[in-house]
């Protein structure tokens, strides 16, 4: 029999100092946001089946949990990813014709932790624009992204590039099934050219030498200039490289201290994604820590298939790096009924600050809030004073 204090695999309590950390960076974000102009919605945690699934892809419904509604009978799923729910809210609940921003922050739920030491219920927090289908709405969520990551204390940024149409434009007039598809997908990502050189042995001679160079067009901005001369010379795959080109031109110009990179091959997430992507690193960091791109066909399931574009992060995952946040100072004081201490301590907490008052028995232990000045009496009158 299993203790009863034991947690599920990659599912984990967040003890004080993390919890600090992870809500400091949320309202940081969260204000940070809202200073670009986007407003916050809150979706539910869960929702009938159909809805959080619709138009998602294979991938997003092996990663949901899901259960039966006791009032109506009906599946219903714990959300793996907010973006459906946002993108419902925009189709629906706000219908605007206009452009909208909206951001978000909630937990989401995964069957499978998405990487080896990974937990299964991230803290998403994301940022989307609907409503502009063009390059400007792209720019504007990867510069959020990097001044988010700066406002966390990352250091080292890189910021990779791709498009999920150039694939499209390499494959164009070949009849392949979804599972074909699926399998060249991953190789390309996986960078495995032995299994792609098996899965494409039967695409005409252009498309698969093609897709074999895709496998080498990674690194700085030179990337372009090598597919430009390789690939298919085909109209999507055109306004894909000139709009990567006109992306990174933007991103470096107004951060140069970033470093943006290509890796063409980078298919997280094809069946998702209709125009450009993005992941952010840092230099110390093995995994992104910021996705991102275009998904324009995300609200077609609800009935608007308005451009979309946005922006997601596990902020548990982010308070784990950077620079934590020093410790906000506190007011050290004695527990007593003293009606004069009393309203001494309401006064300080209505001022905003930090009073922790040492309970009879405790007046030797450690406190995880760091109190530079006590209130102390002082013949009549209770003051503050440094310690």
């Amino acid at each position: 029999m299993s203790s009863a204090w034991l947690l599920p695999e990659h599912i984990a309590d967040v003890l004080p100092a993390q919890a600090r950390r992870i809500e400091e960076l949320r309202r940081t974000l969260l204000d940070l946001a809202r200073g670009y102009a986007f407003e916050l919605v809150m979706p539910p945690l869960l929702e009938y089946l159909e809805s959080l699934l619709s138009g998602t892809g294979r991938e997003l419904d092996l990663q949901t949990f899901k259960l039966v509604d006791q009032l109506s009978g009906r599946s219903l799923g714990l959300r793996a990813d907010t973006t459906p729910q946002v993108a419902r809210i925009d189709a629906h609940l706000l219908n605007r014709a206009g452009v909208s921003r909206l951001c978000y922050c909630g937990p989401v739920l995964h069957t499978r932790p998405a990487a080896p030491h990974a937990t299964r219920e991230p803290l998403q927090l994301g940022a989307e624009i609907y409503g502009h289908a063009g390059l400007e709405a792209d720019l504007e969520i990867q510069e959020l992204a990097l001044d988010m990551l700066r406002a966390a204390g990352i250091d080292g940024l890189v910021l990779d590039l791709a498009d999920a149409r150039i694939v499209r434009g390499v494959l164009s007039g070949i009849s392949v099934d979804a599972q074909s598809l699926q399998d060249v997908v991953a190789a390309l990502a996986a960078k495995d050219s032995a299994a792609l050189r098996v899965l494409t042995r039967g695409f005409p001679a252009a498309s698969r030498d093609a897709l074999g160079e895709l496998l080498n067009l990674y690194g700085d901005e030179d990337v372009l200039g090598r597919a430009r001369e390789v690939l298919p010379d085909r109209p999507l795959i055109r306004r894909a490289l000139d709009d990567l080109a006109w992306l990174a031109r933007h991103l470096r110009h107004g951060h140069p201290h970033v470093r943006v990179g290509f890796d063409l091959a980078d298919l997280s997430g094809y069946a998702y994604y209709s125009g450009a992507r993005f992941a952010v690193y840092a230099s110390n960091v093995g995994e992104s820590l910021v996705r991102g791109g275009r998904y324009d066909e995300v609200g077609a399931v609800f009935g608007r298939n308005r451009p979309a574009v946005g922006l997601s992060l596990d902020l548990k995952a982010l308070s784990s790096n950077g620079r934590p946040a020093a410790p906000r100072s506190a007011v050290r004081a004695p527990w007593g009924e003293d009606a004069a201490l009393r309203a001494a301590v309401r006064r300080l907490r209505e001022q905003g600050e930090t009073v922790l008052c040492i309970l009879p028995g405790h007046e030797h232990e450690a406190q995880e809030f760091h109190c530079d000045r006590e209130l102390a009496a002082v013949g009549n009158q209770w003051v503050l004073r440094a310690l």
